[in-house]
């Protein structure tokens, strides 16, 4: 919904740009006569005179039929837009311009998104075949099968025809007449070695390893050689071996712990695999290992924006998603990056850092770091990232859970308070102005709450 004053008048040239940018993003309804802030009172419009009338001409402007509707409230006349979706595979676009909203502002969509709607109309890229005309056996060699009913926890069937079924039903192959047709879904999750695959061996998840804290060096370069489903394990295990160690004392006793907890490794990895962008070619994920810090990114930018990683879901690639759920390698709820900023509070570790790139999507996540070692960034960027954990845990940020999070002394609120007030400044948290102004009783919530 886009809600407009236009207590008068409201600019037909406008008008039309709303009506394109709300079909561009699926339809909804543009309406006249409410306050354009919360809480939205009625104020009453008198634009809009003949409904049928400017129906007409919205026709003629734009090339599809958008309803108009008034309501007689007892605060004001109101008038509603009833704005169709736009076709799947296509955009409306206003001369040339290709509309969607971005806050308050209307401005051009991106290349990316048009891209990502034109290709609507075609195949998934990974439901087409990628080898065909291939006897049962011939997809037993290829495919991993052991592996596939051992991540499902089902018995192994005692006939190579109940195998066959299982991934019919699955719709990792097809039949196609007498002979079978590996998906590139099924070639993708189970491949033995991926180099037999030749139309997606590219999109083998790559290791670099370093030998400082740039790229100048480089100690290790492999790519994997499994499909993403059976080689997850032992990916994770690889990982996790090349992470330098830092040396912590607990309870008064050194000890050696790895740059990054295990299941912060899973869950980043998962999500890199399964959300990237698997159109966009010569581009795998890259897990890149620095002396200090990990990089972990996937092609193409992210369908969620990075803030709203930790409350936000949408697959990108929904059956990819859905079958490594099952087999217990991923979450589908958008609780693996909940885990993240977990395991990061728990670990003492800098708050992880999203960011997207012209065609990737990297997050870096350093080791352990006092907070005084931390700059303004990662400080605000932690405080935040709490805050919206705090959020979807049904609870709120207070400067005392903020304290517990980066470990300091009730004599530190001060720190704290700082900290929340430079979070605060930079536009991603907000008081929860519920529980009355006392700073002593003072809760927070992400700015998007």
């Amino acid at each position: 919904m886009e809600f407009k004053e236009a207590k008068t008048q409201f600019d037909s040239r406008k008008l039309n740009e709303y009506c394109v940018a709300i079909a561009n993003e699926g339809g909804g309804h543009l309406i006249l006569g409410v306050a354009d802030k919360p809480p939205r009172p009625i104020v009453g419009t008198s634009a809009v005179s003949d409904p049928t009338a400017m129906a007409e001409k919205l026709f003629h402007s734009l090339g599809f039929r958008v309803d108009i509707e008034e309501v007689y409230h007892r605060d004001g006349r109101v008038v509603v837009f009833h704005i169709p979706s736009r076709p799947r595979g296509s955009a409306f676009h206003l001369d040339g311009r290709y509309l969607m909203r971005s806050g308050e502002c209307l401005v051009p969509m991106s290349e990316d998104q048009l891209r990502r709607i034109f290709k609507e109309g075609e195949p998934d890229w990974l439901e087409e075949h990628s080898i065909t005309g291939l006897e049962s056996q011939q997809v037993v060699d290829l495919l991993d099968t052991h592996t596939y009913f051992e991540l499902l926890g089902l018995p192994y069937p005692t006939s190579q025809s109940g195998v066959i079924d299982r991934l019919l039903g699955e719709r990792l192959i097809d039949e196609a007449g007498s002979l079978i047709a590996i998906r590139r879904l099924g070639g993708l999750l189970l491949a033995k070695r991926l180099h037999d695959f030749p139309d997606i061996s590219r999109k083998a998840p790559r290791v670099v390893v370093y030998s400082g804290t740039s790229k100048l060096e480089t100690r290790l370069d492999q790519s994997g050689t499994k499909g993403y489903a059976v080689g997850f394990q032992g990916l994770v295990r690889f990982v996790n071996q090349q992470l330098p160690q830092n040396e912590i004392i607990e309870n008064a006793i050194r000890k050696e712990v790895k740059l990054v907890p295990e299941i912060v490794l899973r869950e980043l990895i998962a999500n890199a695999l399964i959300h990237q962008d698997l159109t966009i070619g010569g581009a795998s994920v890259m897990i890149e290992v620095y002396s200090d810090r990990i990089e972990i990114s996937n092609p193409g930018k992210p369908v969620v924006p990075v803030e709203r990683f930790i409350d936000g879901y949408l697959s990108r690639n929904e059956r990819l998603a859905d079958v490594m759920r099952r087999m217990g390698i991923c979450e589908e709820k958008s609780s693996g990056i909940d885990r993240v900023v977990q395991a990061a509070e728990a670990y003492q570790l800098p708050a992880p850092d999203f960011h997207a790139e012209q065609h990737r999507t990297i997050v870096t996540l350093h080791g352990p770091q006092a907070l005084k070692d931390m700059d303004r960034n990662d400080r605000i960027r932690a405080c935040y990232q709490h805050c919206a954990l705090k959020r979807v845990m049904a609870q709120s940020m207070t400067n005392e859970t903020l304290r517990e999070r980066f470990r300091l002394s009730e004599k530190k609120s001060a720190t704290a308070s700082q900290i929340i007030a430079a979070t605060i400044e930079a536009g991603l948290i907000k008081l929860d102005d519920r529980v009355g102004t006392s700073r002593k009783y003072a809760r927070y919530l992400p700015f998007w709450a």
